[in-house]
């Protein structure tokens, strides 16, 4: 399993706001959920699929907590004390349930994600206010938990139903009251089998399984006919992707992007996170034949060191991660690489950490992720002999994101000069002023008017920022129904 960068953020806001800004009660009780999300792109994903459940059910997505009706936590336990953390906001929920009893309103409170599946009933133990503990594989279940909640019970539900969480996801953008942004998450699978020793991944989410084809393609279709214009397609091992298809094949990765590029309005495709033993020909064929398909890919190696992959169950060597990136990048050239990076493994020498640091230089990365490394309960890691200081972690750690800062400084200033399509996505935080994606991931700002958030516009850019770049409107430039080719100096 690749961990996921994002795993180490907390969205504080509600990850479902944006979903129904415009929508009305399907219900004649009006309710509101707040639903913080903690950890990786599919915890959002998840977060939104959540709205999805409760929305027939009457609920409303609120960014004030102190204005819900129902509190979920959807956690993440990829951090260290990942767990603390889930009680310690807890401490400040029950403060605002009491709040609101004395005021005569009640609140209901659910913990779902990893943390809920790994803890289970203690989380129930620990935290009496809790009503509802739920696992990332049955928030489909949601309506009917929360009944049994409303009749007095505590209710914990950590099975691993992934059968029936896939089959309820392609009823994604049914709901026509449901506002969608531009660009939006799929999952595509779940779960992994490749057991590293540093990752909780296949203790809370289970072993590797996909979604069938069609499952796929007809919610794909719908946030295309929503008005969705990029998908990133979502696992925790995404391309060991083996779903089936209509006449009973297996298809992989590379041939679900080849169908999901024909439906009409969805032009951009990305996908995450990937693990490089799983890199097949097709799949890298596709980025060198689709053009929806962006230039862009997330592919963790987590170290240089042969000593320190072979510790990590990794299953690959540095010298066969050189062999496939330079198969990727003869089938695109303009690609930028994404990597993830754990420093201080247990057992991890100066000579495994510069052997790292080698690695990155000889890739030379567009943007990468990196951590110290912390110890999961329950992982093989945790109890490795060798563990390292964390003040040598620390003093590695700043080395190496100063070497990934440089690239992708680099990366950005190679960009200006440029014309490209961008996928205006939201209104910035200047008057005037939208910011997009260019096609390899980079937030872009520049001045345009509101209208155009959802449309793929040519931008030229004029300015290189520390995260950013600023760009302009190529006057003339109708939207783009497809994006992502090459691009070339602005005359």
């Amino acid at each position: 399993m690749t961990s996921r960068p994002e795993a180490d953020q907390e969205t504080t806001a509600s990850a479902v706001s944006q979903l129904d800004d415009n929508a009305t009660d399907l219900s004649s009780n009006k309710r509101k959920v707040f639903v913080r999300t903690y950890g990786c792109q599919m915890n959002v994903y998840d977060s939104e699929r959540m709205a999805d459940v409760l929305s027939p059910e009457g609920y409303q997505a609120t960014e004030d907590m102190e204005d819900a009706d129902l509190v979920i936590l959807n956690t993440c336990h990829i951090r260290e004390k990942a767990a603390e953390k889930v009680y310690s906001e807890l401490g400040r929920i029950r403060k605002v349930k009491e709040q609101r009893a004395k005021s005569g309103k009640d609140m209901m409170v659910g913990v779902a994600g990893c943390v809920a599946q790994a803890e289970g009933e203690e989380i129930s133990r620990r935290a009496p206010i809790v009503d509802l503990v739920v696992g990332p594989q049955s928030y489909q279940k949601l309506p009917s938990l929360l009944d049994e909640v409303r009749k007095g019970k505590k209710v914990v539900e950590t099975e691993f139903d992934i059968d029936a969480k896939f089959a309820h996801l392609s009823e994604r953008a049914a709901n026509p009251v449901l506002k969608r942004p531009p660009a939006a998450f799929l999952t595509v699978q779940e779960g992994c089998d490749k057991f590293c020793t540093f990752c909780v991944v296949p203790y809370t989410r289970g072993g590797e399984v996909s979604r069938t084809v069609d499952q796929i393609v007809n919610e794909a279709e719908r946030m295309a006919a929503s008005g969705v214009r990029e998908v990133t397609l979502l696992g925790q091992n995404v391309n060991a992707y083996h779903g089936e298809a209509p006449d009973g094949s297996t298809w992989g990765l590379g041939r679900l992007l080849r169908r999901l590029s024909e439906i009409k309005g969805l032009d951009r495709l990305r996908y995450t996170t990937s693990h490089p033993r799983d890199m097949d020909d097709d799949l890298i064929a596709a980025h060198r034949d689709l053009k929806s398909v962006m230039p862009y890919l997330h592919l963790p190696v987590q170290s240089g060191s042969d000593k320190i992959l072979k510790a990590m169950n990794r299953r690959h060597t540095r010298d066969e991660y050189f062999q496939l990136i330079d198969r990727i990048r003869e089938a695109a050239p303009d690609l930028a690489l994404s990597g993830d990076f754990i420093v201080g493994f247990p057992g991890e020498t100066d000579q495994d950490f510069e052997d790292t640091m080698d690695l990155i230089r000889r890739v030379q990365y567009g943007s990468a992720f990196s951590f110290k490394y912390s110890q999961r309960p329950g992982t093989p890691g945790a109890t490795m002999d060798g563990q390292v200081p964390e003040d040598v972690k620390s003093e590695r750690l700043a080395k190496l994101q100063a070497l990934v800062s440089e690239q992708q400084q680099a990366f950005n200033a190679s960009r200006l000069g440029m014309s490209f399509d961008v996928l205006l996505e939201k209104k910035g935080r200047n008057a005037g002023q939208l910011v997009g994606k260019s096609p390899w991931l980079q937030p872009v700002q520049l001045d345009a008017p509101e209208s155009l958030i959802g449309s793929i516009q040519a931008v030229e850019i004029v300015k290189i920022g520390s995260n950013s770049l600023f760009g302009q409107l190529i006057d003339g430039q109708d939207d783009k129904d497809i994006s992502g080719a090459i691009p070339t100096p602005a005359a």
